[in-house]
Parts: C-alpha cells; sequence; structure tokens
C-alpha cells in the first residue's frame, strides 16, 4: 500500500472539452499507470499553494505501454476549474493510485454494469478490464459522453431525464424497459441510483457492487472525512464505519447502508 501512496509528477499529454463542463485530460504518469486498476482514484493537488487539499479524481482509463492515465470529471469548483485550464507540456502533482477497485475475477460469468452522472467515466476502464459477458446501462441528464467508446465492450443501453436518447427516466427504467437480466450488477454513480440498484439486486437475486462518490481529503484514510456507514464494524475504527478512500470507493453493497 506504501508504494500506492507516492507521490508523482505528471505531465499532461492533452486536454479537451467533452460537452460543456466535463473535461477529458490525458497525462502522463507511468509509476502511477503501471499500478493502477479499474475503480481505483487519484488525488490531484492544486498550484495555488492556498487550496491545500488534493482533489480526487477517479481513473476513466490507463495505458501501461505509454505510462498515460486519463481522467474524465466535472468542472465544480475552484480547484478543478484550475485544472480545466491546465494545456500540453504542463506538470501537476498527483497521488496514487489510491483505494480498492473493482473485483476482475468476481466469480460470477456475467455482469451489467452501470451508471450515473460523473459516475460514468471509471466504467469504462472496468468495462474494458473485465472479459465476461457485459450489458451497460448509462443515465444522463441529457446530453450523452463516453457513450460509443463503451459501446465498444458490450450492449450499451442508455437512460436520459428528458427522454432525448434511449429510455425516458433513470437507469432502473432503462433495465426494466428492455428485461436486462445478468448474474450481477457493478456501478458506479450518486447515491440515490447505488440505493435504487441495491434494491434491484435484492429483489432479483443479484449481487450489486458499487463504487460510492464522497467528498474527501486527504484521501488516503487518515482524516475520516468519507466515512460511510457500514453494516459490519471497521476493524480500525471499531464503529459501523468505512473510509470510502481507503476500505473502498468500492464495496460489496450489502457491506454499506445507502
Amino acid at each position: 500500500m506504501e508504494n500506492k501512496r507516492k507521490q508523482e509528477k505528471a505531465w499532461v499529454i492533452n486536454q479537451t472539452e467533452m460537452i460543456p463542463g466535463i473535461m477529458d485530460l490525458l497525462i502522463k504518469a507511468p509509476k502511477t499507470a503501471a499500478a493502477a486498476a479499474p475503480g481505483q482514484f487519484l488525488s490531484l493537488y492544486c498550484g495555488d499553494k492556498s487550496r491545500l487539499l488534493p482533489r480526487p479524481i477517479s481513473i476513466c482509463d490507463t495505458d501501461k505501454f505509454t505510462g498515460a492515465i486519463r481522467l474524465v470529471y466535472r468542472v465544480g469548483g475552484a480547484g478543478t476549474e484550475e485544472f480545466s485550464k491546465l494545456g500540453p507540456g504542463e506538470t501537476i502533482r498527483i497521488q496514487g493510485p489510491l483505494g480498492n477497485g473493482f473485483p476482475l475475477d468476481p466469480g460470477f460469468s456475467s455482469v451489467m454494469i452501470v451508471g450515473g452522472g460523473i459516475g460514468i467515466p471509471p466504467l469504462l476502464y472496468l468495462a474494458k478490464s473485465l472479459h465476461i459477458k457485459k450489458t451497460l446501462v448509462m443515465g444522463y441528464p441529457s446530453v450523452t459522453y463516453l457513450d460509443e467508446e463503451l459501446a465498444q465492450h458490450g450492449n450499451l443501453y442508455i437512460a436520459t431525464e428528458d427522454g432525448s436518447r434511449g429510455t425516458k427516466g433513470n437507469v432502473i427504467n432503462a433495465i426494466e424497459e428492455n428485461g436486462l437480466t445478468a448474474d450481477a450488477i457493478m456501478a458506479c454513480g450518486p447515491i440515490p441510483m447505488l440505493r435504487a440498484l441495491k434494491q434491484y439486486g435484492e429483489a432479483h437475486n443479484m449481487r450489486v457492487i458499487i463504487s460510492m462518490e464522497e467528498r474527501m481529503a486527504c484521501g488516503i484514510g487518515a482524516c475520516l472525512a468519507c466515512v460511510c456507514k457500514s453494516t459490519e464494524k471497521d476493524a480500525y475504527l471499531n464503529i459501523n464505519k468505512k473510509r470510502v478512500c481507503l476500505e473502498g470507493p468500492v464495496f460489496d453493497a450489502r457491506e454499506v447502508e445507502l
């Protein structure tokens, strides 16, 4: 674990805006890329020294041969606004890969990979890395992104809140409308979506593995800013809490209360 926490100076290869407010950042960080797994994240440090805490951003994809890491993130504050202005040749300090990722030898033969909002980007790396039957279900407010790339790795179904594409509604609506089934669900997205998927899995006897989105501070489990309520006592804290940055962000849905 200690090696995974080392900081590295990353070089910006390229950055574009995919859709308004969603940035696609490609950086070169060979040591971090070599260790990264689907579901893990990086902590990115601002150049502005007044912003002491790093910003956690999930890994969208990696190229272990070139040492490139792809980060697709939403601009939502001063830190990510600063990142969005980075251009080719500039550097940024990163730490990672952090957290526990998705199981890549999960013990079942088919999976529904379900994403919503900014929880969609890390699922591209997962879809590329899982070598079992995959059905992908992605939920968007309206404008889609990464959908063409995701569709290369399984049958893709889309839900949009405004009905502009695919099923009108949410990911559960898309699953039910298309009669989708699998042995298990792997998901990343907002808590209401994860809660609904957990309930759906319980009702249909499906294992549900989730990646949680949570505000973080240190990113390494020391500050306890990102704890979530767990069904069992944590070995470190001895209370019914788990640290999303360290024990997670990926959990079996049965481990946590949503």
